[in-house]
C-alpha cells in the first residue's frame, strides 16, 4: 500500500513527499479508512483535458479528476491534478500555489471517503473539511 506521485507532462517540482504522505494518511484515518494505492498524477490542462473528455465525456477544464477504486474501507485511486489549473486558482483566490495544491490533493482524497460537493451546503461542508485538514497539515499535526 502506497501513496505515490507522479508528473506526466510537467517538470517536476520540489514536494515534501514524507510528510504528505504522512498527513494524507492521517487525514483517511480519520474516517475509519484504510490507505491503500493512491497515485497522483500532476499534469497540465491538456492532459487533463483528454482525460475529461475521454473518460468523463466532459469538454471543459478542471484542477482535478479523481478515479475510486476504492473496496470497503480501502482508499485506492488515481488522482490527476492539473498544474496550470491549481496555479490559475491560486492567482484567482490570491494563495500561493502550494496552499492551493494541498488544498486540491485533499480534496479529491475527502471524495474518495465519502464526502460530495454537488449541492451548495455540499461544498460549505467539504470546504470545512478541507479547512481541518489543511489546518493539520500547516499546524504539522499528523495524530
Amino acid at each position: 500500500m502506497a501513496i505515490n506521485f507522479y508528473f506526466e507532462d510537467k517538470k517536476p517540482f520540489y514536494l515534501n513527499q514524507t510528510f504528505k504522505k504522512q498527513w494524507i494518511k492521517n487525514c483517511i484515518s480519520k474516517y475509519n479508512k484504510q490507505t491503500g494505492n493512491i497515485n497522483y498524477i500532476f499534469c497540465s490542462d491538456e492532459y487533463l483535458l483528454q482525460i475529461n473528455k475521454e473518460y468523463l465525456k466532459h469538454d471543459y477544464y478542471t484542477d482535478i479528476i479523481t478515479f475510486n477504486y476504492c473496496e470497503k474501507n480501502i482508499i485506492n485511486s488515481d488522482i490527476y491534478i492539473s498544474i496550470d489549473r491549481v496555479k490559475e486558482n491560486s492567482k484567482e483566490y490570491n494563495l500561493a500555489f502550494l496552499e492551493e495544491l494541498n488544498r486540491v490533493i485533499i480534496h479529491g482524497i475527502l471524495h474518495l471517503v465519502g464526502f460530495k460537493d454537488h449541492s451548495d451546503l455540499e461544498k460549505i461542508q467539504m470546504r470545512k473539511k478541507e479547512d481541518i485538514c489543511l489546518n493539520n497539515y500547516y499546524n504539522k499535526k499528523l495524530i
